[in-house]
């Protein structure tokens, strides 16, 4: 028998794993890849390490699945989406790489929004401009670091620069990059007056080659193999978009399901057959499967709120339980089940990195009373992360004509029973998700099986190596609560939209001087 091999890498994390011909998930590895916050706003990460992480969760992932690196048939790598990683002319990483949470690139877009230069944007990219957008960071960049841009040879996405150091091939992946403001929707190559548009002409000979999903786009060298446990020669297939892997893992494949990936970021989508091109959502991009689009709502609002909450507010709720060996998530999980559905709980707006509202909205509980615990604020985490998900859903359904079938979860959410309940409950919908842990790498696993000629195409193998879950059905009686909190949750977004810019005045001023996250 052979194996598939998928690589994750999140905003937070790196992670592999091994998956049978059936989808069996064999074995997993995982390790937190450090956050470095140099400023406030900014968010990076040491590109050797990254490549070092990915290399030791490899090894494990193998040791643990009882396999050798001759059985694996296929590796493919997803990652998150947006952010920059730059490989120098010299062989060596030019800076440190920059996460999809990043925000100092904020006032570009908004200029581009006010002169215009969005309107003609959107006209051949089919979607807006985001400030960890690699655009956005790349003219933050020539105005603020150039010597950095003088010395790049290639432009990666995250997921490119990993499989660019498995194989010394430098790709393009399309998935990643129609949702970067790269690529040209209607031609699926980039662009050159898109890159003029941004004033970023320069830039074009720095883009790597595009491929698709299912592309092989190189084999492992023997120093990845030696570094890795991978035999040498194994082929990588392109991958994808950690959203677009995850959306099949989940197994979307066709219209009627939405799918939602509660992670770092707050991902809400579903795929059509033409891209939605009234500006009214966010991004439109390449999915994996041909002649089909992805159409997203997003922001990086989701469940690493909980990160925050954990180290900050838990932390010796978190050293009780790395000592006892427990599930930190499980005893949340029983902080949240202790407060009533019905109680109020602090409005907790999940804007700690962004927000779907205000280029400079900022986390926040309002409402806080002095009979309010540890466990109340908890209970405020998970449902403002929902609420800000159905925030984005509403959005997305006003461009379907059917109500979805139902909501497939993917992320951390996905594996707390309590919290796939409270998504049921306030998005009114059932909640489906897939028996695996972890579901990018899964999704990778089903684009390596395709790629090496196991299965005709995604579709295929989606058919024969997803296992959905029974339905997790919404409660009539939470769902009224939540709606009444969710209005709640609305009106106060209402209420501060005025402050943000003022707040923002005095962050310019009295600058964060940045420690390691």
């Amino acid at each position: 028998m052979k194996y598939y091999l998928g690589l994750d890498n999140g905003g937070t994390a790196t992670k592999a794993a091994v998956f049978s011909e059936c989808g069996k998930e064999l074995a997993t590895a995982g390790m937190d890849t450090a956050m470095l916050v140099p400023k406030a706003g900014f968010t990076e990460r040491d590109m050797d390490e990254m490549w070092e992480a990915n290399c030791q969760v490899v090894k494990e992932a193998l040791k643990k699945a009882g396999i050798s690196g001759e059985e694996v048939a296929c590796v493919a790598v997803c990652g998150h989406g947006k952010g920059l990683y730059l490989w120098g002319k010299d062989g060596k990483p030019v800076r440190n790489g920059i996460i999809s949470t990043d925000n100092r690139a904020w006032k570009y877009p908004l200029g581009w929004q006010q002169d215009g230069t969005e309107d003609k944007v959107f006209e051949r990219s089919c979607q807006h401009i985001l400030s960890s957008q690699p655009v956005s960071l790349l003219a933050w960049l020539k105005d603020y670091e150039p010597e950095v841009l003088e010395k790049t040879r290639w432009i990666f996405a995250c997921k490119d620069y990993v499989r660019f150091r498995l194989t010394n091939e430098a790709f393009a992946e399309r998935t990643d990059y129609s949702g970067c403001n790269l690529v040209n929707l209607h031609t699926g190559e980039y662009d050159q007056e898109l890159l003029e548009l941004f004033g970023l002409s320069e830039c074009m000979n720095k883009l790597p080659p595009l491929r698709n999903s299912t592309d092989i786009c190189g084999y492992i060298t023997k120093d990845a193999a030696k570094k890795t446990g991978l035999k040498e020669g194994i082929p990588v297939a392109g991958g994808a978009f950690d959203i677009d892997a995850c959306a099949l893992a989940v197994g979307i494949t066709n219209e009627e399901h939405v799918c939602m990936i509660a992670g770092t970021w707050s991902i809400n989508e579903y795929i059509g057959s033409m891209p939605v091109t009234d500006g009214s959502v966010m991004m439109n991009s390449f999915f994996c499967l041909p002649d089909c689009y992805l159409i997203e709502e997003c922001s990086p609002t989701s469940a690493g709120n909980n990160e925050w909450f954990i180290k900050n507010l838990l932390p010796e709720l978190r050293a009780e339980c790395k000592k006892k060996n427990t599930n930190i998530y499980e005893q949340m999980n029983e902080w949240v089940k202790e407060i009533p559905t019905e109680e109020f709980c602090p409005i907790y707006l999940p804007f700690l990195m962004a927000s779907n509202v205000h280029p400079n909205a900022g986390g926040s509980f309002v409402g806080i009373s002095n009979y309010h615990t540890r466990k109340h604020l908890l209970r405020s985490v998970y449902e403002g992360v929902t609420f800000c998900h159905r925030y984005h859903l509403e959005r997305l359904l006003r461009t379907r004509k059917d109500e979805p079938k139902s909501i497939r979860l993917a992320g951390g959410a996905a594996r707390s029973p309590m919290w796939t309940q409270m998504f049921a409950d306030v998005m009114k919908l059932p909640v489906e998700s897939v028996d695996v842990n972890e579901t990018g790498a899964f999704g990778c696993a089903l684009i390596a099986a395709t790629a090496c000629g196991r299965y005709s195409n995604v579709s295929e193998a989606v058919r024969k190596m997803c296992r959905i879950s029974a339905p997790v059905l919404p409660d009539p009686t939470r769902s009224a609560i939540y709606e009444e909190k969710y209005q709640l949750y609305c009106k106060t977004i209402e209420a501060l939209d005025g402050l943000w810019d003022s707040l923002q005045k005095y962050r310019d001023i009295h600058e964060y001087k940045g420690t390691r996250a």
